[in-house]
Formats: C-alpha cells, structure tokens, sequence
C-alpha cells in the first residue's frame, strides 16, 4: 500500500506485467533463403523497438504451395530440430531475449504438420502446436499436404505471459479461442496466410477481421493476427496437372484490445511491423469484473461436441 502526495489517500500498489508484442506483415518468395533474412531482419527491428514478443506469418519461408497440389512439394516438410526457420527462431529468441512463435512445415516419420514451435526468450522450445481445423479449397488445398494437428489446443507460459497459438483457419473457429483462454491464455496469436478467392469473388478480409475480434470481445482477450501480402502465381506443370493460378495475399495484419477493437491495423499490400503494448495484471482484472467465465454453463454446451449423426 501506498499514499498518494496530492490527497494522502491509500492506494493498492501493483506490479504490472507490461509486455509488447508486434506482428510482423512481410511478402514471401520462392527462396527460403531470402524469405528468412527478411524475417530476421524485420524481428531485429521489431526487437530494437522493444517487442517482447514477435509473431511472423504462416508458413511465412515459402511462397503459399498449398495453392496447387505436388508431391514433390512433400519434401518440404522436416523435423522440428532440422527446420532452417525453427533454428533462426532460436538463434535470435535467444540473441534478442525474445518469444518467437515459429511456423514451419514438420514432419514426423509418416506424417506432415502445418506446426508452431513456441521459442521461449532464452532460445528454448516450448512445445509444438499442430494445426487442428486443415481447409479444402479452391486454392487453399491444404488437406493434401497436412494432417490434421493432434496436439490438441495448447497455451505455452513464456518468459512474457502466457500465449496461446492458432494457425490460420483455426481463428474461424470461436472453439480454438476460447479452450485457449479456458487453458489460461493472456493473449491470443494467429499466424495466417489468406488472400483472394477467386472461386467465390468475394472480398473475406471484412469478414476474416471480424471473425477474430469476435473471438477477442467473447473472451476479453486481445488478438494479435500476422498475415503475407502480395501476389503469388502457379504456372502449369506436369506435376501440378497444368493448373494455372494466381492468389492476392491481402495482408491487414491487425491488433485487437480485450474488446476486439482495432489497435493496430496494417495495409493491404505493404510489409510492416505492427507493435502494441499491453498490461496483462490489467487484462486479468478486466476478465474477471465481467463475470463471462464465471457465468459458464458447460454443463449444456454438449452440443457443440456431438457428430452430426448423433
């Protein structure tokens, strides 16, 4: 306790846990190589402007390849400790004194994960998150490249806080944030690569964004979202079957407060770095003046995990 100078009143001191986070908007290449100085480069910068934790975006070492279906496109996928990504993702954690939510293509003897390791800031890994919802579309054919994530949704307690991490289309899915936040999540991060869709015409961004700020406002929990931009081609090959494609990474990257505002909000169409930063004491106390967890009735909310033929 304390009392203040101007009116000798007491006051409740605390110890406020500010972190920074910042998500990084970047355009990816064919080459892994120069897709990963890139990202180096711009978490050095998010880093120098104080970023305590730093989010790239999905599968962010390679143009978008679920855009067309190869099977020489499964070599990709490597082992947690032989990912090139993973390791700068601990090289500069630990350089930096850093979190750094990594995506990468793993695989595990026989099978492909569209993965996260989550670097703690002196270097180490957390754990891996494996992506639980795989999309099926035009141009997003990512069933032929993943299976499913069973990791099940998980939240990692870093040097910072602790973070929970859904990857792309998990975030339209009301069900990731909010077991995240069940599990202890302080704030929210989706790593995403998501653009045009040629197919329907329409324009998702809108509706993407509000998606994730209904998932921030339900919870009282802020999002922190890191999309690509760009244009990406596919130029018809014997391996592809002669597709021919283009997709418009619409960037947007955004930040959200505890009530899905818009903190923070990039372009369509040029890299940058978005930074925010946030008092996690405050966000805790936040959720529970609203009462929403503790007026839960999961007792009726069976429903949600029945078949559609139960």
């Amino acid at each position: 306790m304390y009392y203040t100078a101007d009116s000798g009143r007491k006051k409740e001191s605390r110890r406020m846990r500010q972190v920074k986070v910042a998500a990084i908007q970047m355009q990816c290449s064919k080459n892994p190589e120069e897709n990963r100085k890139k990202a180096e480069k711009m978490i050095r910068k998010a880093a120098g402007d104080g970023a305590n934790i730093i989010l790239l975006p999905e599968l962010f070492e390679r143009e978008y390849f679920c855009q067309q279906r190869r099977y020489d496109f499964y070599h990709y996928a490597k082992p947690l400790e032989e990912n090139e990504a993973v390791l700068m993702g601990q090289r500069l954690a630990k350089e930096l004194g850093v979190v750094l939510p990594i995506s990468f293509y793993e695989k595990e003897v026989n099978n492909l994960y569209n993965s996260i390791a989550c670097i703690d800031a002196d270097g180490t890994i957390l754990g891996v998150y494996r992506k639980t919802h795989i999309p099926d579309d035009h141009y997003y054919q990512e069933k032929f490249y993943f299976t499913p994530g069973d990791t099940g949704f998980r939240v990692f307690q870093t040097r910072f806080g602790t973070i929970g991490i859904g990857i792309c289309w998990d975030q339209w899915f009301p069900e990731t944030a909010r077991s995240m936040a069940l599990l202890g999540a302080e704030l929210l991060f989706y790593p995403t690569a998501i653009g045009s869709e040629p197919i329907l015409e329409c324009d998702s961004m809108p509706h993407w964004r509000r998606c994730m700020q209904g998932h921030s406002a339900a919870n009282l929990m802020p999002v922190i979202a890191a999309n690509r931009i760009g244009l990406e081609t596919v130029e018809p090959n014997e391996e592809n079957g002669g597709q021919t494609s283009s997709l418009t990474f619409y960037g947007s990257s955004f930040l959200t407060d505890e009530t899905g505002e818009l903190f923070k909000s990039a372009s369509r169409d040029k890299e940058e770095i978005l930074e925010k930063e946030y008092d996690l004491d405050e966000l805790s106390a936040k959720r529970l003046e609203w009462g929403l967890f503790r007026d839960r009735r999961p007792e009726y909310y069976s429903i949600i995990t029945k078949t559609a033929h139960q």
